[in-house]
């Protein structure tokens, strides 16, 4: 198939941030598919293109950083839109999928599926519009009629959608039954995660960690991530266990925030180490230093549903995630014994319950040998790409067959 991919924010592994869609389209490269990425380029002047493992990826020269404010977000998704959707228009394809967030990236999908009579794949990665309508970004009801109104054209113009975790595929198929859903979670990038060396050699060259039990949290540093909590974690640690170190590596709106309060609460380069942002390739080791990765979110239910790559990839490394919200997450760890579930408005009280933890080797060693078989048994990409392909190739086949179909009976109807 020749496949256009739609993604504002596709990230090669030599990039900070998921790289989800960059895996699923080298793997359709692999498979002897065609595939073209649209997407942003923040620093961009001009709109380039590259070849990256095969996939042909179209950068489009679009501001965005987690920094800006809602409204300036909301513009840049706009540009976003007009951009890419002449980008795409232009290109001719078997199928388009489009990938949020943000919800906008389905009208250039849609736009391309229509202008060359063609079905489109929709991926949902997170519950647009609740989580914005719950975090404040959308506040006049003119705006959230418009983003609901927005999310069922959307889905109407799916031929198949897919989300990223149950509790998403549920809120979809109980508000749109007709629309048919595929869960196809974040993935564990075994390979790239496996084995221990690089996180030994970073603890040796690390004095302040060395052989320190380590809590980390790798990702964005954004309102809704809630990371201050782990720097109210580390003001109880200082008290109680102060070998404990915990190091954030990211980068944000909300990073000089934290490192203010940090500063302010005497844990700063103390016993919590705040780094910049790193490649995913470089991400690596500190996931392999780690005794335990954290997967935070401020305290809104409406965000349970969320399926984030930074506990994949500890999974992947065969850490123990910790995490301070409910959801399906927060049940597979409980069910599975792979990590903790925090308390979310207690920060003090989850310092207490880590540390206890990671001074517990039998704890700690059985919550290894759980996450190791996760990310086997349940979330290897490869596994997971083939239900992602076989999606998209039923959904091209269907559109060939109705196709072929309507071509006889116009081929019949002549010759009558």
């Amino acid at each position: 198939m020749r496949i256009t991919y739609i993604h504002q924010y596709f990230k090669t592994p030599g990039m900070a941030g998921g790289t989800r869609s960059y895996e699923f389209a080298r793997r359709l490269v692999e498979r002897g598919h065609e595939v073209h990425v649209i997407t942003g380029d923040p620093d961009g002047e001009r709109t380039r293109i590259s070849v990256e493992s095969g996939i042909v990826v179209h950068w489009l020269p679009v501001p965005y950083d987690n920094r800006m404010s809602y409204r300036r977000r909301i513009l840049s998704f706009a540009g976003f839109v007009g951009r890419s959707s002449l980008e795409a228009g232009r290109l001719p394809h078997d199928l388009v999928f489009a990938t949020s967030t943000p919800l906008t990236v389905a009208i250039p999908g849609a736009y391309a599926a229509w202008r060359r009579r063609v079905p489109m794949v929709f991926e949902v990665r997170d519950l647009w519009p609740e989580v914005p309508i719950a975090l404040g970004a959308l506040r006049s009801p003119a705006a959230r009629w418009a983003a609901r109104r927005l999310e069922a054209w959307a889905y109407h113009r799916s031929a198949h959608v897919i989300a990223l975790s149950r509790g998403m595929a549920a809120s979809i198929r109980s508000r749109f039954p007709a629309v048919p859903v595929t869960v196809v979670p974040n993935g564990c990038d075994r390979e790239l995660f496996g084995g221990d060396q690089q996180g030994e050699e970073l603890r040796r060259a690390t004095p302040w960690l060395q052989d320190r039990p380590m809590i980390l949290y790798a990702g964005a540093l954004g309102v809704v991530n809630g990371v201050d909590y782990l720097v109210r974690m580390a003001a109880r640690l200082a008290d109680t266990d102060p070998e404990v170190r915990i190091v954030i590596v990211g980068d944000g709106r909300m990073r000089e925030p934290i490192r203010i309060l940090a500063d302010e609460l005497g844990v700063l380069n103390r016993n919590l180490f705040l780094l910049g942002p790193v490649p995913k390739t470089g991400v690596v080791a500190w996931f392999a230093a780690c005794d335990l990765a954290t997967g935070l979110t401020i305290n809104r239910p409406e965000l349970g549903s969320d399926s984030s790559n930074k506990l994949l990839d500890a999974l992947a490394a065969g850490r123990p995630v910790a995490v301070n919200h409910g959801g399906w997450i927060a049940g597979l760890l409980a069910e599975t014994g792979a990590g903790l579930v925090l308390p979310p408005d207690d920060p003090g009280g989850a310092a207490d319950v880590a540390a206890a933890f990671l001074r517990d080797p039998a704890a700690c060693a059985a919550a290894r040998t759980a996450a190791t078989a996760l990310a086997r048994d349940h979330f290897d990409r490869d596994l997971l790409f083939q239900d992602f392909e076989k999606v998209l190739t039923e959904v091209a086949g269907a559109r060939a067959g109705c196709t072929a179909a309507s071509s006889n009976r116009i081929h019949i109807s002549r010759a009558s």
